[in-house]
């Protein structure tokens, strides 16, 4: 199984792949703090203040 990775720029975290499924960024790191998942982002107050639009799994900080 691959190491999970997060984005640097959206932060969310994927498995497969060299580039964020989301924004398509290729930058990303496998150090990073804290899983929020979202489900509804539309009634998610944390989405809201996290300025998450999607739905799906995000990292609460990178490095």
């Amino acid at each position: 199984m691959a190491k999970p990775k997060a984005c640097k720029i959206c932060n969310k975290i994927y498995d497969e792949g060299s580039k964020c499924p989301k924004c398509d960024s290729k930058e990303f790191t496998e150090g990073f703090k804290g899983r929020i998942v979202v489900i509804n982002h539309e009634k998610s107050e944390i989405a809201k203040k996290l300025n998450i639009k999607n739905n799906g799994n995000f990292a609460i900080k990178t490095r």
